[in-house]
């Protein structure tokens, strides 16, 4: 009896298919499982239908990638509906803009240094064109550049290195209020990855002022103290717990679909404590 409410596809940077993840949920018996690609519902049609035909409870879902603070944060929508789809194309078409420039000049960047790279491939390369880092890492792993896309993201694309200069991102709190708009649950993806507690602490109480439901408490990355206290601070501040794997197939092949690292265990009630808060949006 367990869910994971946040995976990626091949429509941003996993390798799975949305159908490949359901089929996927289905092998190892997950109860519910959520598709949440980066700034993008391409990916959401497909991966609804593949529910509905291999009778697999399915979470249209999206991962923002947002700015507070300076910061980045990642924020996930859950019960994405179907009719808000071109409305959250047309929110995140400059923010796409934005990040092309950041990620080609990235690239010329590296080439300064010998790390030649083919932006037009890389990009032709992904389902929809659009780049994210995980594409241009899997790039310089390809070329020999780097051992794995770890090794990149801890290196070469790290922004202290100077070859990555972060694009403009929409404001956490303003993609919070868009989903409350929408109608569906807002969650504020791996806190600890992201902030500190103080940090987090800050945060919050803003955030649940614009309408954020829940944080991941349950985590691949996260380690048993980090989980307590995500728990911990979710119930001070009365909001919803969540949480799922981040999975993205062989471009992190260290983290399966439902078990994280092999120790993520979800329970289904977390799933089930979103629905009820989703549908009584709608009454």
């Amino acid at each position: 009896m367990f869910c994971d409410l946040h995976t990626h596809s091949t429509f941003s940077d996993g390798t799975f298919s949305p159908t490949e993840i359901v089929l996927k949920a289905k092998e190892i018996g997950l109860d519910a499982v959520a598709l949440c690609d980066h700034n993008t519902v391409a990916g959401l049609d497909e991966f609804v239908s593949a529910g509905k035909k291999y009778g697999v409870t399915t979470v249209a879902g999206i991962e923002f990638s947002t700015e507070y603070n300076s910061k980045q944060l990642h924020i996930v929508g859950l019960f994405i509906k179907k009719e808000n789809y071109s409305d959250i194309t047309e929110i995140m078409a400059e923010s796409q803009k934005l990040k092309e420039e950041s990620n080609k000049l990235l690239v010329k960047n590296l080439a300064k240094d010998g790390y030649i790279l083919d932006y037009d491939e890389i990009k032709n390369s992904t389902f929809d064109g659009f780049v994210n880092r995980a594409n241009i890492a899997a790039a310089l792993m390809q070329k020999g550049y780097v051992s794995s896309v770890k090794e990149a993201f801890h290196t070469l694309l790290m922004s202290k290195f100077g070859y990555y200069v972060p694009p403009k991102r929409p404001s956490s709190l303003y993609i919070i209020e868009k989903l409350k708009g929408f109608g569906s649950i807002s969650v504020l993806a791996h806190p600890f990855l992201n902030m500190n507690e103080d940090e987090l602490r800050e945060f919050l109480p803003k955030a649940k002022a614009c309408g954020l439901n829940a944080t991941e408490a349950y985590y691949s990355l996260f380690d048993k103290a980090e989980t307590e206290l995500a728990e911990k601070i979710c119930d001070e501040y009365g909001l919803l717990k969540s949480g799922g794997s981040d999975f993205h197939g062989a471009t992190k092949p260290d983290i399966s679909l439902g078990v994280g690292k092999g120790n993520l265990a979800i329970p289904t009630e977390i799933y089930k404590n979103l629905a009820n808060c989703y549908h009584n949006f709608r009454l």
